[in-house]
């Protein structure tokens, strides 16, 4: 593994509406010199597109984040890496920079995003944020707790479990925090979350379900 250099994940499931060009953004980065996509049993061009963009494309039958992950950790040669959704339009084109930049200067072990988005948050205002509050009062207010773009050490892995379904997020997040972890969270700018602004309502409750059950399986534990 090399010092500084970074291997970006980016799990995808039917968004060749994006890959492209969020592919396009993160190889703007000099340090990156990985990009996995993990195709997570598309229907559509992801896999195709992401393979025209010269970028390394694996294919994970299993379904769910959780599990796509996994096999993007497996094939990162580089320490640190980044998560990026493959959903997302972006504004600002230093992403990366911005999410390793922390650990890079040893400030922290583990960086979560916040952004400023111009549709969805529902989930997280109305379900995460005021459950954690009650559960973990002394935890940081982190303004997008369930956001899955992250940047860590591959090593840090090897401490936490990965939900494998929605609550994979909050999962990860709670346990850097339970392992005291250094954890920044930084703004990454304005984005537009493709496939959140038409979510429905059977989505969202199952979303909900599974981030409520990944919240409340770390407390219970941790109470024992």
């Amino acid at each position: 593994m090399e010092n500084n250099l970074i291997t970006v994940v980016i799990p995808a499931r039917n968004e060749e509406r994006t890959i492209t060009k969020v592919i396009e953004l993160v190889k703007l980065n000099k340090k990156v010199n990985q990009i996995i996509v993990v195709d997570n049993n598309s229907t559509d061009n992801t896999a195709k597109l992401a393979k025209t963009e010269g970028v390394e494309v694996i294919e994970c039958k299993e379904q769910g984040k959780g599990y796509a992950m996994e096999n993007g950790i497996k094939c990162a040669k580089n320490n640190i890496i980044v998560f990026i959704d493959a959903d997302v339009n972006f504004e600002n084109t230093n992403i990366v920079s911005d999410l390793t930049k922390p650990i890079i200067e040893g400030k922290a072990d583990f960086v979560k995003s916040t952004f400023d988005r111009k549709a969805g948050g529902v989930v997280t205002e109305v379900v995460v944020k005021p459950l954690l509050d009650l559960l973990y009062p002394d935890m940081y207010k982190f303004s997008e707790p369930i956001s899955g773009m992250i940047a860590t050490k591959k090593d840090v892995f090897d401490e936490i479990e990965l939900e494998k379904n929605y609550g994979v997020d909050v999962g990860i997040l709670i346990d850097i925090i339970e392992k005291k972890y250094r954890v920044s969270e930084v703004n990454i700018g304005k984005i537009e979350n493709m496939s959140h602004i038409n979510k429905n309502n059977d989505t969202m409750s199952k979303m909900s379900k599974e981030i409520i059950e990944a919240i409340l399986k770390r407390k219970i534990k941790n109470l024992n």
